[in-house]
């Protein structure tokens, strides 16, 4: 595929310099009825190609898109999209088509004289309130969601809270204990062992429990809150259609709710295709062969090894969460 776009590249800055020499000659040529009839020809032609070339995109190339949303609310960033890209393509598909044919159509000839044809009022109206209200509809859609994600007081006493804390070049996890509720925490408190900074003089700090891979129950909603101890970093979850930034001095958050376990997700047929077309590339490089998991990275270039910004997401049912987070040693019992 990557030989085909070169060769792409290569007949396309072909034919702009032959036609940049056309143009350069064009005081000592007039196009003739049958120059224009060759390029209308050239018009549909590449219009056909064109084409095939975006449903080749659309049918070949779909499985590098993301599964569809692993979060209860990331549904409706799949369907915000979806409607987006349905009515950018419809769009896009009629006009490309309106162009390349009048192109054809309405190519000059010495027996036809252009029309001059002022305004309209109502196209324009037609084509700047059609837009709007479309815009209107999608904007209005994007806002609802941003709330769905980011009010989290209705849901506060039953949602799971962690804290995630991003520093380069690694990131940390701290789930509040039996209180639910994290303890403070400021770089100023950073100190051995203590790498999240979290305040041990606070009293719901001391059943915090600090970890290095999250473990997250299906179908429970979780409160994320975020911290960064250096620089602007990026908490980016795509399986959960969910992004914050980490800013220093300051926490931000979001939450959402786990609909598929790892397992579960790994056995759908998006993620089984995909996984089949990494490991045939893997193989070929004599690597290990890929298995699916989520990731937390991050989304933003912080550093010389930003890339290494991983952390491992295990979603399991609730019953493993709750023995999983059990076996956890509590930050009293670590630092003190």
């Amino acid at each position: 595929m990557l030989a085909l776009f070169y060769i792409f590249i290569g007949v396309a800055i072909g034919v702009s310099v032959w036609q940049i020499t056309r143009i350069l000659n064009l005081r000592e040529s007039i196009a003739t009825d049958k120059d224009n009839a060759a390029q209308g020809k050239y018009a549909m032609a590449f219009m056909a190609f064109f084409y095939a070339m975006m449903i080749y995109c659309l049918i070949y190339m779909n499985v590098i898109m993301l599964p569809e949303s692993a979060s209860i609310e990331g549904e409706h960033d799949d369907n915000l999209f979806d409607i987006t890209f349905w009515l950018i393509g419809i769009v896009q598909f009629i006009m490309q088509f309106l162009i390349f044919y009048f192109t054809f159509k309405y190519r000059g000839s010495k027996d036809r004289k252009a029309k001059f044809y002022a305004d309209s009022h109502k196209l324009e109206f037609i084509w700047t309130i059609t837009p709007a209200i479309v815009l209107v509809g999608l904007i209005g859609y994007g806002l609802w969601q941003w709330n769905n994600v980011m009010d989290l007081s209705s849901d506060e006493d039953d949602a799971i809270v962690i804290e995630v804390y991003s520093q380069q070049f690694r990131w940390d996890a701290r789930y509040a204990g039996a209180d639910n509720t994290l303890g403070l925490g400021n770089v100023n408190f950073i100190k051995g062992i203590n790498t999240m900074g979290v305040d041990m003089s606070d009293k719901n700090s001391a059943d915090d429990k600090q970890v290095t891979e999250l473990y997250l129950p299906k179908g429970k909603k979780v409160h994320f809150k975020f911290r960064s101890q250096d620089v602007l970093h990026s908490a980016y979850m795509p399986h959960f259609r969910a992004q914050m930034n980490c800013v220093p001095g300051m926490v931000t958050e979001f939450g959402f709710t786990p609909k598929y376990t790892t397992e579960e997700m790994r056995n759908q047929p998006e993620v089984i295709e995909k996984s089949i077309g990494i490991n045939k590339i893997r193989r070929a490089k004599g690597e290990d062969p890929y298995i699916f998991d989520y990731l937390l990275l991050c989304n933003k270039i912080c550093g010389a090894s930003h890339y290494n910004m991983q952390m491992k997401i295990t979603v399991v049912e609730e019953d493993e969460y709750n023995k999983w987070l059990s076996e956890q040693p509590t930050l009293s019992e670590v630092i003190q």
